[in-house]
């Protein structure tokens, strides 16, 4: 048990935020009597001095500015704490866990996130990245609230989110940009194709696997890296590869068919029409997000 209450550290506060005792009772809707038996109160219990009067003002002493600094700080954990309790009598969930299949842009997901804890920063999240399948596991083995990913198991329902469209590409200086004509299935078969590894256990494949010459990477971004190094071909989404294709470290390939192919990520949750406050908010700002995007694609 403390020998100071949390009112009396209150009451510390006030009198320095509102300069001086008049200000502070004022503030606290008590009067200056009972602030300065507070402070005395405060001070016995403690055995230091936190005021010392210069004047007609009470001016911290050394030690009462550290004293000020902590029981600041004391205050703030308080009121988050009360906060937090209403929000979970409410129904509020304490932490979200969020799959996101790696096709979906990360900046935006960030941007989301930074929207969301600015609302709720005492919601904790936890942001899983996925691959294929992997994304079908968080929901199946309850390791999300909320997954964002191109299929929707049995079970499940689901929201179209957004329209990832992907582009056949490859270094500038790859042998596939010099054939002088278009590329058919042939030509790509006799060349390395650069794959994501399915983060989940099935090892599911997607796109192309026709060529003879595979290699295997485990995320999206260093897979990119290795087409810009001329280590082979790929279909990646334009929205990741924007800088590339800019800077011509990148270029698409001018395949005489399926040059372009169109996945759909869909908004599931896990719990469906059960689904928390918390997690349901944050679905709610990523389809705004979405939908305010200029650069993105919308179903």
């Amino acid at each position: 048990m403390t020998n100071v209450t949390l009112e009396q550290w209150q009451t510390l506060t006030a009198i320095v935020d509102n300069d001086g005792y008049a200000g502070a009772a004022e503030a606290m809707n008590k009067s200056q009597s009972s602030m300065s038996y507070a402070i005395q109160k405060l001070e016995s219990s403690l055995n230091i001095r936190v005021f010392t009067i210069e004047g007609r003002r009470a001016v911290l002493t050394p030690i009462g500015r550290i004293m000020y600094q902590r029981a600041e700080n004391l205050l703030q954990t308080a009121r988050q704490m009360e906060k937090q309790a209403a929000q979970y009598a409410e129904g509020w969930e304490p932490v979200i866990k969020v799959a996101m299949d790696t096709l979906f842009p990360e900046w935006l997901m960030l941007e989301v996130i930074e929207h969301f804890t600015t609302e709720h920063p005492l919601t904790r999240i936890e942001l899983l990245e996925t691959v294929l399948s992997g994304t079908d596991e968080a929901l199946l083995r309850k390791e999300a609230d909320l997954v964002i990913g191109g299929r929707i198991p049995p079970g499940f329902l689901g929201n179209p989110l957004l329209t990832i469209t992907f582009q056949a590409v490859a270094a500038p200086s790859h042998p596939l940009h010099h054939l002088g004509r278009d590329i058919n299935y042939e030509d790509l078969q006799l060349h390395r194709q650069l794959v994501v590894k399915d983060s989940g256990s099935r090892n599911m494949d997607a796109g192309w696997l026709g060529a003879q010459q595979r290699l295997t990477l485990s995320h999206i971004h260093t897979s990119i890296s290795a087409a810009t190094k001329g280590l082979g071909y790929a279909w990646y989404p334009k929205l990741k590869i924007h800088n590339e294709l800019t800077l011509g470290t990148l270029k698409a390939l001018p395949l005489e068919m399926g040059s372009e192919r169109h996945v759909q990520l869909n908004l599931i949750y896990a719990d469906g029409d059960y689904v928390g406050p918390a997690a349901r908010r944050f679905g709610e700002l990523l389809t705004d997000a979405i939908a305010k995007a200029e650069c993105l694609q919308v179903p």
